[in-house]
């Protein structure tokens, strides 16, 4: 029988049990649209080894990173405190000097040498601050990677069916369990103290009301992955010698090693799982439809992604995940991108899946993820084109465009994909890839290029001016009442700032720590200094615009239309509505001051949802007053 159709009949039966016996827990989402929550959640994406030490015990120790970048491990290495000045080096990166990485290159850059370090985040420090993030006005995590991994990032996995050992309480207790396992036999897979944890967060979040998706790349494992190991001690022998593109086996009748295979972007700490055929994205990120090679791979993929939805196996996927996240998404095949969807919507028919659809080329041509949002794989892109016309239109970065270049830009992200997928993409403004959102406003160059000091001595690290704040407000308001559901980079509610990875990545600055000023250049450039600390007027302001979001569903769901598209005087109006409210919202992105009249849909009174506007209605006209640099939201009720 066609696996697609194996596959759909036991969606079908699973989703008729869920349905029968589960029926008060599950919204019985259409397989092709996204779940509901979707588009209204709040998204807030963590990066969990820079969240929060809740947990000193469990650190990472020298044993716990061997396998990542760059390769070695310093005698003198150790955590790094949480509050230090940032670009401040460790006393061990002097044992750096003559070292190279996995690829033969010095260790001379500060971002180089900053992949050494671990701070400690874990678990724990997710628990200790749920009361914060539900103050914040937060609904739905995506958590970065959280499988078994020796690096800060944790896309090189050692595990893909544990927790990292170093999240939950007890590292060496995991390790000792995961060793008792058969990986690739989930009879055998044992619940260690993180795993438990983690499903314990997930029991927090839930009675919170909050969703969360796991970050996951089928693309690669990392050196470490027990089953690359299998293949570097067995070589060809090996059971798991078709999980991999390896191009070479070493032949033992002779002295030299000829193994040779395929890295992720050439970067052979990521050995990249086979596909049924090679696909070159040397001259381009292309979607194309292939499947994975090995079934036995597939299958623990699948294996992988069950016990996360449904962790005790019972048909209620209410105690497990919301979805997922899934990393470099366009360089992995369509065909098996549909099996999957089939099989994560068989266990729960109300999951989300997010794929990461960024480059076409970089640094100038964004991916259209038209091809993957047809309702047979994901329900929405991390949407960085939102972001990159946004900022192109509010920052003038790297030029100006006008009003009407803007929302052509918009029109034409939203003119061929579905309207069900438009409301439930994510809207970003910064990631663990990207500059933080102020930093990236701060400096006015174009989007993502050369965005850190390794690579533009002239890139901007202190703390943006007060225009930027301004401009950000400008962003934040388009975004929060726009078609698609908001997301947060953990920590730019406290208004941290950082150029491009790793600088994005700081431990986040919590109030009831007392860090470093930043000083320090990291080429040796002389900077202002800044206080490091939690900017409570900003949160203020993050809290505000996210409840506006959350009492008014209809900039969830509503209809949009543009009202004024002004080149002439920088103006821009749009209208998003249902039958019982509407509210508009107006930008002056000029700097000038400007009075403009907007058309009403309801005869009521109108009333100012942010900002203390200046208007006077007639009817069903409304003549409003703007300062320069500025906007007014507006609603019928």
């Amino acid at each position: 029988m066609n696996k697609s159709l194996v596959l759909i009949l036991i969606s079908a039966t699973l989703v008729l049990s869920c349905a029968t016996n589960d029926a008060e827990k599950l919204t019985q989402t259409a397989f092709d649209e996204p779940p509901e929550w979707s588009k209204e959640a709040i998204w807030y994406q963590i990066f969990v080894e820079r969240f929060r030490n809740g947990d000193p015990t469990n650190d990472p120790r020298p044993q716990d990173i061997v396998g990542s970048y760059p390769g070695t491990v310093p005698d003198g290495w150790h955590t790094t405190p949480w509050t230090h000045d940032w670009y401040a080096p460790d006393p061990y990166w002097d044992e750096l000097e003559d070292v190279t990485d996995f690829f033969g290159n010095e260790l001379s850059s500060f971002g180089q040498k900053a992949q050494l370090r671990r701070y400690g985040g874990d678990l724990q420090g997710v628990l200790d601050k749920l009361d914060y993030l539900e103050s914040l006005g937060v609904t739905a995590i995506y958590f970065n990677p959280l499988n078994d991994a020796p690096s800060l990032h944790k896309f090189d996995a050692r595990n893909w069916h544990h927790i990292d050992r170093n999240f939950g309480p007890d590292p060496d207790g995991d390790a000792a369990l995961m060793a008792t396992e058969n990986p690739v036999d989930p009879a055998t897979w044992q619940w260690t103290s993180a795993d438990k944890m983690f499903l314990n967060l997930i029991k927090e979040l839930h009675q919170r009301d909050m969703k969360l998706i796991l970050d996951f790349s089928w693309n690669h494992t990392g050196i470490e992955f027990w089953a690359w190991k299998d293949i570097l001690k067995n070589q060809q022998e090996s059971e798991f010698k078709d999980w991999y593109f390896i191009d070479e086996f070493d032949d033992p009748n002779t002295e030299e090693n000829e193994f040779s295979y395929r890295g992720w972007v050439g970067v052979f700490t990521l050995p990249e799982i086979k596909e049924t055929y090679r696909v070159d994205h040397s001259d381009g990120i292309h979607i194309f439809d292939a499947d994975i090679y090995s079934q036995q791979v597939k299958q623990h993929i699948f294996d992988v992604s069950q016990r996360w939805l449904d962790p005790n196996g019972d048909g209620d996927p209410s105690d497990g995940v919301d979805g997922f996240r899934l990393d470099v998404a366009a360089e992995v095949g369509l065909t098996f991108w549909r099996d999957y969807r089939e099989f994560v919507r068989s266990i729960n028919p109300d999951a989300y899946l997010l794929g990461e659809l960024w480059w076409q080329k970089y640094p100038d041509n964004l991916l259209d993820p038209e091809p993957m949002l047809r309702g047979d794989v994901f329900d929405a892109p991390m949407n960085y084109r939102w972001y990159r016309a946004t900022r192109h239109f509010f920052n003038q970065s790297p030029d100006k465009i006008s009003v009407s270049e803007y929302v052509d830009s918009l029109r034409s992200f939203q003119a061929n994909i579905r309207e069900v997928n438009n409301y439930a993409m994510m809207n970003m403004t910064a990631s663990h890839d990207t500059p933080r959102f102020g930093t990236s406003i701060y400096n006015k160059n174009k989007y993502m290029f050369q965005p850190k000091p390794d690579d533009n001595p002239e890139y901007k690290i202190d703390k943006p001016d007060e225009e930027t704040y301004q401009t950000m407000k400008l962003i934040l308001t388009q975004q929060y009442t726009y078609v698609g559901a908001p997301q947060i980079w953990n920590g730019d509610e406290m208004g941290m700032w950082g150029a491009n990875d790793p600088s994005t990545r700081k431990p986040l600055i919590w109030k009831d720590y007392t860090f470093e000023n930043e000083t320090t250049h990291p080429l040796g450039k002389n900077r202002p200094e800044n206080e490091v600390r939690f900017n409570d007027d900003w949160f203020g302001f993050m809290q505000q615009i996210i409840a506006m979001r959350k009492n008014n569903p209809v900039l969830s769901h509503g209809e949009l239309e543009y009202l004024i598209v002004d080149d002439a005087r920088e103006v821009l109006a749009y209208s998003r509505y249902n039958d019982d409210q509407e509210i508009i919202t107006i930008f002056n992105a000029s700097e000038n001051p400007v009075t403009v009249e907007v058309p009403a849909r309801v005869s009521s009174m109108y009333k100012t949802l942010m900002y203390e506007s200046t208007f006077t209605q007639t009817d069903n006209m409304i003549e409003v007053e703007l300062p320069a640099r500025s906007a007014a939201v507006l609603s019928s009720k």
